[in-house]
């Protein structure tokens, strides 16, 4: 890769005013170092999470992407889209390369060995029993949720879903041609809680199926069996269908707790649902394109099967495989450093930005924060509108948190997600991704402390 696609990692993040950073990190680009580096093992059985491992040149959404729409010069800090920065599990990695020893890669027979790591770890991390045949793997959730929505879903039909929530599920709804009937959850003193009577009565003679978010995202809510059950009963009495997206379900903070919907003790709820799950999020290994889902329900497994077109890669198998195996005591101490990440930002945010409100997340490493006194400082809905007259026809309209993260990236150079994004319920937060060193977390969030000042 030329020093010009790539960006220089020194030279970027010298631009960027982040020089300390960049000596550590070091010259030449990305794949020059990663090609002749041997794979990092941990140091005293502590893995490194602090020193930065930059991805620009890399191509991730993360990084360039952003460089590309907003410009280097005002990028310092990616906090975006849900994926981690920091180098891979070292048994991925090895994996990895011992696979690549073999060259050939002509089509793969999934190994029986897949499944069976699936199955013992969700045995061994949830107390979650799946039978083997019951489980389906998939290209990804999303993958796996259209198909489920073509199985239950007619188009034009509801999909219900409890808001703010993950904002894909929308695309997956646009692309089945289905529409999101929301239920704006309650928010009180910095924690959201389901409307349960609302939830209810959005459900019509034609809404199938509610998608559930477990923990959810971006709000941080780690369910409690008796949410779920409440849930799972209504939904049971309606005859909505229960798809439980739980990919977030490794990152709970400290006092928290992952319950499975699958683990519920009435059966009844379990058998009218089925779960989503993947490593992807757990060891951030989104390129790698493997997921599954698991029912308890002989007419769901078969309906949903019937729509899943599946084609694993086999460097996806063994990235997953290595770290489903091997990977535990990495994402133990990856889970912990995240919760510190949580702990420095709730703190930092009330001791220095006023103008910005944050409660530490139950779950996911996703922090969501409450920007609506500076949506009123910058008169940003006035923005919004103003930006909105300019736009090209079909053109999606700007809303006053897309103004926001416009404002945050101008001045403090951290991208991150407007709220609006995530259905009814987001207006005046965004969404920060904290699955990065906190050395960039310390950078973000004194950037902003300095833009709030000067706003």
């Amino acid at each position: 890769m030329s020093q010009t696609d790539g960006f220089g990692r020194r030279a970027f993040l010298k631009n960027a005013g982040f020089t300390a950073i960049a000596g550590a990190v070091g010259a030449g680009s990305t794949f020059e170092r990663a090609a002749a580096a041997a794979v990092l093992e941990p140091a005293n059985g502590r893995y490194d999470f602090d020193t930065v491992y930059n991805r620009v040149g890399s191509d991730c959404i993360k990084w360039d992407k952003q460089i590309k729409d907003f410009g280097k010069e005002n990028i310092q800090v990616g906090m975006g889209i849900a994926d981690m920065d920091f180098r891979a599990a070292p048994c991925i990695t090895r994996a990895l390369q011992e696979r690549c020893q073999h060259e050939n890669w002509g089509y793969l027979d999934t190994p029986p060995s897949y499944i069976d790591a699936i199955v013992k770890w969700n045995k061994k991390r949830y107390g979650l029993e799946i039978n083997p045949e019951t489980l389906v793997l998939t290209n990804g959730v999303h993958p796996g949720i259209i198909a489920a929505l073509k199985a239950f879903s007619p188009p034009g039909s509801k999909v219900l879903l409890t808001t703010p929530v993950y904002d894909g599920f929308y695309s997956d709804l646009d692309f089945c041609h289905l529409k999101a009937e929301e239920s704006p959850m309650k928010l009180a003193d910095g924690r959201y809680s389901i409307d349960f009577d609302d939830f209810e009565r959005r459900i019509s003679h034609d809404t199938n199926v509610f998608i559930l978010c477990n923990p959810q995202n971006p709000t941080g809510n780690c369910w409690s069996p008796e949410d779920l059950t409440r849930l799972g009963e209504i939904c049971l009495r309606r005859r909505v269908v229960v798809l439980a997206d739980e990919i977030h379900c490794d990152f709970v903070t400290k006092g928290n707790k992952y319950t499975p919907f699958a683990t519920l003790p009435n059966k009844d709820i379990v058998a009218n649902s089925i779960t989503f799950k993947a490593a992807s999020k757990s060891y951030s290994l989104a390129a790698m394109k493997s997921a599954w889902f698991f029912t308890t329900n002989p007419d769901y497994f078969a309906r949903v099967k019937a729509n899943n077109h599946v084609e694993l890669t086999t460097l996806g198998m063994v990235a997953n495989r290595a770290a489903l195996t091997e990977g535990e005591d990495w994402l133990n101490q990856v889970v912990e450093y995240i919760d510190g990440n949580h702990e420095f930002v709730e703190s930092f945010v009330r001791a220095n930005i006023p103008m910005i409100k944050y409660t530490k997340a139950q779950g996911t490493y996703l922090a969501w924060l409450d920007v609506s006194a500076i949506c009123d400082k910058i008169n940003a809905k006035e923005l919004a509108a103003a930006a909105n007259k300019n736009l090209a026809p079909g053109t999606k309209p700007l809303t006053a948190e897309a103004m926001v993260e416009r404002h945050c990236i101008k001045h403090a150079r951290v991208q991150m997600n407007p709220g609006s994004n995530y259905g009814l319920g987001g207006a005046g937060h965004m969404r920060m991704n904290l699955a990065t060193s906190r050395k960039l977390v310390e950078l973000a969030m004194t950037n902003l402390a300095n833009a709030t000042a000067r706003t």
